[in-house]
């Protein structure tokens, strides 16, 4: 029988406002190693580009240093800070759905949700003429993040209710949201045909997953609904916990399973369509963030802080590259994401054939 002495120092707690939570040392150090890395990142990446600045006068500017004031901060730290939030919003999402779904392949890419918000919010470009990233700015402000969330909100919400056969079984809901994703992504290449040449062309660039010309106005959907839903989640920790066991044992645990994992779904459906709407599909890093970050903090599941540091530096680290690797050419975070994220997705796919075999 373990004392209580030893089964303290095997579990460190924590206690604040009559409220007790584990406190785990491996997974608080991945996070604030990603924190370091990500300030690190977007320091390098905020001093890239026609006009160099070091990381020391990056830094100084932000503090309040007004040398370089304009270009750090009007310039680049807007797009800097878009691609760390729509990477943090995908990778959460990306936790909730894999751990809900007790699936790996699980994701915003998987799922219909990325489909869904591309196919409304291509339509709304074709229609209007605008794009995301225009000098539009009432609809790219207002229009696009609502049309991402409809389209979101009507992907999710279709395979769930295809998927759902007494119950919610992982491998199914991925197979039903693979056969969403190609019916959107079919219905969106259509739709590009319907529009002018230049309507199209901007669509396609929007498609790819691009921070490019990223300004304030693509900062604020999303660092709004992160305010918002992060503590939530967070809080629903225990339910994640739980549903991770399965339908029954989380009844017997007294939660109102099909309620909780809905308002949970909801959740990650509403991070990742925001986050397509300011950055465009931007694929894999859903997918990729959550196993990342499992893997560093040696948990059962997704560590859902850190599966959200982990998709902010993915996806920071991934615009680095698209911006310095190829010379003067630049390209959008998405290609890069792909490049990096297709060789994962096959590691996953093979590690589950394996584990299903054994």
């Amino acid at each position: 029988m373990t004392s209580p002495a030893t089964s303290s120092k095997r579990r460190p707690a924590a206690r604040a406002a009559g409220l007790s939570f584990r406190v785990r040392p491996r997974a608080a150090a991945v996070v604030l190693a990603g924190l370091a890395a990500l300030a690190l990142l977007m320091a390098l990446n905020i001093g890239r580009g026609d006009f160099p600045i070091g990381v020391a006068d990056v830094v100084r500017t932000l503090l309040g240093d007004p040398e370089h004031r304009f270009v750090v901060m009007e310039l680049r730290l807007p797009r800097a800070l878009t691609g760390a939030l729509v990477g943090a919003a995908l990778g959460l999402a990306g936790a909730l759905t894999q751990t809900i779904s007790r699936n790996p392949l699980a994701g915003p890419d998987t799922l219909g949700i990325s489909a869904g918000a591309s196919v409304v919010v291509v339509g709304l470009i074709v229609a209007t003429g605008s794009a995301a990233g225009g000098a539009g700015g009432a609809l790219a402000a207002v229009g696009i993040p609502l049309a991402a969330l409809a389209g979101g909100l009507a992907g999710g919400a279709a395979v769930y209710l295809l998927a759902w056969r007494h119950g919610l079984d992982g491998h199914r809901l991925i197979l039903v949201g693979i056969g969403v994703s190609g019916v959107a992504a079919n219905v969106k290449w259509w739709l590009l045909t319907l529009g002018d040449v230049n309507d199209a062309g901007r669509a396609m660039a929007w498609i790819t997953g691009s921070l490019n010309a990223r300004g304030w106005e693509h900062v604020r959907p999303v660092a709004l609904v992160l305010a918002v839903l992060v503590p939530l989640t967070l809080a629903g920790a225990f339910t994640l916990g739980a549903l991770r066991l399965g339908d029954d044992p989380a009844r017997a645990l007294g939660l109102r399973v099909d309620r909780d994992r809905s308002l949970l779904i909801l959740a990650a459906i509403t991070m990742a369509s925001i986050a397509t709407a300011s950055a465009g599909p931007v694929e894999f890093v859903g997918l990729a963030a959550p196993q990342i970050a499992l893997r560093l903090a040696g948990t059962g599941q997704p560590p859902l802080t850190g599966s959200l540091v982990a998709g902010a530096v993915l996806t920071v680290g991934a615009d680095l590259i698209a911006r310095t690797a190829f010379g003067g050419v630049e390209l959008p975070v998405g290609v890069v994401t792909a490049v990096l994220g297709a060789p994962f997705l096959l590691y996953l796919l093979i590690r589950s054939r394996r584990k299903a075999t054994t």
